[in-house]
């Protein structure tokens, strides 16, 4: 018997976060995305009528579908990272409900470090500030291949062309300096539903695509790594049972790369070299496997292989050293310092490293590198060199965003204190 939900289960995955000042409807932009979209239960509607009529509002306020906190109710901002999925006929989605407020910058950098796409709401009204700026720098450094730039509140402009349009080039003029190849422009107003998921008759002068038919239809499938292998063991597999007496897996999801029976690879760091014999998943075994999906890999040698070592291809191997350079987001209240030792955590890996220099900080404002100022303080980005304990196999996070990837985490504590991009 056919399975009911093989086409949903089959249907491709894109991952989004929205960024933007305070206010400038974020959250109320999800929710008006679920709501025209049809993704939202009777019960949890009937929750939010509630709690809008409580709050003494005269509309339904969509952004009470994704603030849950009782902070981010009472305050009217989203503070923490809030999730929701959804799907269409053509794609399923994982929203980012990022928060706005330059203090919580660093839960922005957790929400947008998987995304496809970035939306960064821009208020119709005030144009490009220091925090689109700053989302806008964030959305590059961890390159995230595309943006939309939502222009929102456009009936508070009585939907101008103009304004629209200053926007744009505000935008383009300092986004030049960013690493972004695919930017796109969207005059909406979240509040009312123009051009969210049906076309606006406000904004005949406007002849894009509407936001959703932007995040059913921007092609995604090129954006990840198919030519490096790159599979971080997590788990060996060992049943000890009669019928699989001298099974051996290695389970674990594929960074990058696509891997099939036959290919010849090499295990860091030990670096012996083996063949791949089966993918496994459950009770069946796959002809090939890709990234990022989650499999169980057996070799045709029995090598001694456990959690943080990585199954690489036998060409187009990682780098491998103790020292590099990284793109850092400072999490944490307590300044980072030069000598200071933290733990950690690559793909599957961990182990421990000192920060050798601070080599300079970004000025959000400008984007220009500024030398003179070492302090790196909570939510402030810069580039830094460190030294580990033992070999790192990485990749450039431009290469790779998984192997190119790490956080920095306070041994006292056990807090993620630095979130790094390797150069």
């Amino acid at each position: 018997m056919a399975n009911p939900n093989a086409g949903y289960l089959n249907m491709e995955l894109l991952r989004f976060t929205t960024a933007g000042s305070v206010d400038d409807g974020k959250s109320t932009l999800i929710g008006r995305l679920l709501y025209d979209s049809k993704a939202i239960f009777e019960d949890q509607m009937q929750a939010i009528e509630d709690a809008s009529e409580r709050m003494g509002e005269n509309e339904v306020n969509l952004a009470l579908l994704t603030d849950g906190l009782r902070a981010e109710r009472e305050q009217g901002i989203t503070i923490d990272v809030a999730y929701r999925y959804f799907a269409t006929p053509k794609r399923k989605f994982i929203i980012a409900d990022t928060p706005g407020h330059i203090q919580y910058t660093r839960n922005m950098v957790t929400g947008a470090s998987t995304a496809n796409v970035a939306l960064i709401l821009v208020d119709a009204r005030n144009g490009v500030i220091e925090q689109t700026i700053r989302h806008a720098y964030i959305a590059s450094l961890l390159q995230i291949p595309h943006i939309i730039v939502c222009v929102n509140k456009m009936d508070l402009v009585n939907f101008s062309v103009e304004v629209f349009e200053i926007i744009q080039s505000q935008f383009k003029k300092f986004s030049a300096k960013l690493d972004v190849k695919d930017i796109r422009f969207v005059p909406i107003s979240a509040k009312y539903g123009d051009n969210v998921v049906e076309r606006s008759e406000h904004t005949d002068w406007y002849d894009g695509p509407t936001l959703m038919y932007l995040l059913e239809n921007i092609h995604i499938s090129s954006d990840l790594n198919f030519t490096h292998q790159r599979f971080p063991v997590q788990y060996v597999i060992r049943p000890q049972a009669k019928e699989f007496h001298d099974y051996r897996g290695y389970s674990g999801k594929i960074a990058s790369g696509v891997f099939r029976p036959g290919d010849k690879v090499k295990v860091l760091p030990s670096g012996l070299a083996s063949t791949v014999k089966s993918i496994d998943i459950y009770k069946d075994s796959l002809d090939i496997a890709f990234a990022p999906q989650s499999v169980t890999l057996t070799l045709t040698d029995d090598i001694d292989i456990s959690r943080g070592n990585m199954i690489v291809g036998e060409n187009k191997e990682p780098e491998i050293g103790r020292e590099l350079d990284l793109m850092i987001c400072w999490l944490n209240e307590k300044p980072l310092m030069v000598g200071g030792k933290y733990i950690l955590r690559h793909t599957t890996n961990e182990l421990k490293c000192i920060v050798k220099d601070l080599k300079y900080k970004i000025d959000i404002n400008s984007l220009e590198n500024d030398y003179n100022d070492k302090h790196f303080g909570l939510n402030e980005i810069g580039r830094i060199s460190i030294k580990t304990t033992q070999p790192l196999f990485y990749d450039s996070y431009r290469t790779n965003r998984i192997t190119g990837s790490l956080i920095l985490i306070d041994e006292a504590n056990n807090n993620t204190i630095g979130a790094g991009m390797i150069i």
